[in-house]
């Protein structure tokens, strides 16, 4: 049991989502509703199938994707965007209608990197030691995990979470009806269906549609929950639970490429250093993470990336 992935103070979440996978349009809904800040219960009110066009259940969805995307945050009851969520949704900001993939890479970040709110994606992403797994596999693997941590979740709410994670990022031929609408997630291909019999696989590989903006904010958040230490190795960069190689399935050759390429990104704040053989990023000097996103949607990065 790969436990060491988890804090000693986590607490699983596998529910929360009414069965649904965040879709398109959730993300802008939701800003729209509490961009001023407003009472949770906005989401559960009789009044939300009206101010979100959708039933109750799916409202209440809206909120634990929103939540879970990092573009908000619940504090005293009150939902309000995060200075993340502004910058990204507000109108006439840097993609508030998310055609922007940085958007959705994003998303992934703060759904896949944080065991929180959902811990299923977090475990799939950074604890299953295989690039092939199945569906009834992922199962046992949490149920032993709740078990020997003595969380409360029975088998049938863990095959629910594990159907809902996979109907989010895995691409469906049959998307056409709005039951099967394409979650937002998938758009990235980080998972696909491998073979016959309910077998998937991680994509690992470069990912092309990852600016070095989103990559660098990453890496920055991952930073600081190591503690803020002056340097990261490439190794932890690459391997450790809840880094951007783990999390953006990205193969070492590709992440290398990209640390050595945030001294131009950050203007000499961080520098990638490979000297006896330690491979390491450092931190010369603090650089804001919001920064770093707003470099992610201005396209001259991608000559940059080239």
């Amino acid at each position: 049991m790969r436990q060491g992935a988890f804090n000693n103070d986590s607490k699983g979440q596998f529910a929360g989502h009414e069965t649904f996978p965040l879709r398109l349009l959730w993300l802008k809904k939701a800003f729209d509703a509490v961009a001023e800040g407003a009472p949770s219960t906005i989401f559960h009110e009789q009044g939300a199938i009206t101010q979100f066009g959708v039933g109750r259940n799916m409202a209440a969805s809206i909120r634990y994707w929103a939540l879970a995307s990092g573009f908000f945050r619940e504090d005293d009851r009150v939902i309000r965007p995060t200075e993340l969520g502004k910058v990204v949704l507000a109108d006439r900001k840097l993609d508030p209608y998310i055609e922007d993939p940085s958007t959705i890479w994003l998303t992934h970040w703060h759904i896949a990197s944080s065991a929180k709110m959902t811990t299923t994606a977090y475990y799939a992403f950074n604890a299953l030691a295989v690039i092939e797994f199945d569906a009834t596999g992922l199962i046992d693997e949490l149920q032993s995990l709740v078990s020997n941590r003595k969380w409360r979740a029975t088998r049938g709410t863990l095959k629910r979470d594990v159907e809902v994670f996979l109907r989010s990022y895995v691409r469906r031929g049959d998307a056409l009806n709005e039951d099967a609408a394409e979650p937002l997630l998938a758009e990235l291909g980080l998972i696909r269906e491998a073979r016959l019999g309910g077998w998937y696989e991680f994509v690992r590989g470069p990912k092309p549609s990852l600016r070095d903006g989103v990559f660098a904010y990453a890496l920055a958040d991952f930073w600081e929950r190591q503690g803020g230490s002056t340097a990261l190795t490439a190794e932890q960069i690459c391997y450790a639970p809840g880094s951007p190689g783990r999390v953006f399935k990205l193969d070492e050759d590709s992440v290398i490429t990209r640390l050595m390429r945030l001294d131009a990104l950050t203007d000499g704040a961080w520098q990638w250093t490979d000297t006896a053989g330690l491979r390491q990023i450092q931190r010369r000097e603090d650089i804001a993470p919001l920064s770093l996103v707003e470099r992610a949607y201005d396209h001259q990065e991608l000559a940059l990336s080239a």
